[in-house]
């Protein structure tokens, strides 16, 4: 079958030359949003583990958590080269010294062959964006943001803490030092329409983004949004909506912008809704069947009879 759209695997093996995995690594960080900076409860919906509920204890030293990383991944990996991934919480909010010892022992061993930071675009001083040109010039920086939404409301809502100019400024900034710029969203957060998404999707296509990672909402136990979905209910999408929206967001995102996510799997043991999204390769399965079902060509969709309706 054809790709329907730029995957991140077609994107490694056009760069890196083979399959490369990603290595989930925990820095041991907080967050401007837990530590009283600009809030101390985190985004809404944020886990305990700050997003990186699979990433190694940060207890172990950042070669010891390289190391476990491979061993976990080699049943399943063909290939011989990684990704550092600090994935948990914001990954340069901490003292500079610090962010230069992990993460340039992070790229030392020569099958990682670059580097993925998640953080936030108001915990990018100068002097994190210099450490960052400078790792850039050794191996590869990919910089994740999570944006989630562009709208301000749904933004307060989820606490996320800094307002989109401030997104902008940051995505300009980091491609200025040649970073690789990738952006999550979260499709489904409440009082969101399948429109305002699309329309997302659009405005992110008037940026200098390389990648977008696309996350179903999760609502996992012992967060503030599984208070607030207890109390106040709303529309979760079924897997028949989610792969639609799906869908309709690929066909409207530029073809140049690599896809590095289309779905996501919360920890089984914290998913409180939706229970489907935990069977992640049913999931994957429905989407690629309901693309097969379309005619698509070069990282666009075409549904002739049945175009998604907003």
């Amino acid at each position: 079958m054809k790709q329907r759209y730029y995957t991140l695997n077609q994107y490694f093996q056009e760069r890196f030359g083979e399959k490369v995995y990603k290595i989930s690594l925990n820095g041991g960080m907080t967050c401007p949003n837990r530590d009283g900076t600009c809030g101390n409860r985190g985004c809404i919906f944020c886990s305990e583990g700050g997003s990186g509920d699979f990433a190694s204890s940060a207890t172990l030293s950042i070669k010891e958590q390289i190391k476990e990383g491979k061993l976990r991944l080699h049943q399943k990996q063909t290939g011989q080269k990684f990704i550092a991934y600090f994935q948990a919480f914001t990954n340069t909010y901490a003292p500079i010294s610090y962010l230069r010892h992990i993460f340039y022992e992070a790229i030392k061993p020569d099958d990682i062959v670059g580097i993925s930071i998640g953080t936030r675009p108001d915990c990018l001083s100068k002097e994190v964006l210099t450490l960052l040109q400078e790792l850039n010039e050794i191996k590869p920086v990919f910089v994740e943001l999570g944006l989630q939404t562009i709208y301000e409301q749904t933004a307060t809502f989820i606490r996320r803490g800094y307002e989109l100019p401030c997104f902008e400024e940051a995505v300009y900034h980091l491609k200025e030092i040649g970073c690789n710029v990738v952006v999550h969203m979260i499709l489904g957060l409440p009082n969101e329409t399948n429109a305002m998404i699309i329309n997302e999707m659009r405005y992110l296509n008037t940026l200098p983004i390389d990648g977008i990672k696309l996350h179903l909402l999760h609502i996992l136990k012992n967060t503030d949004l599984a208070i607030y979905y207890e109390k106040h209910p709303f529309h979760i999408y079924t897997l028949e909506e989610y792969t639609d929206l799906i869908l309709a967001c690929i066909n409207e995102l530029r073809p140049d912008i690599v896809i590095h996510r289309i779905t996501g799997d919360g920890p089984k043991n914290l998913l409180i809704a939706p229970l489907w999204s935990g069977h992640k390769k049913l999931v994957l399965n429905t989407i690629h069947h309901q693309m097969k079902e379309q005619d698509c060509y070069q990282g666009k969709l075409y549904n002739k009879e049945n175009h998604f309706s907003l």
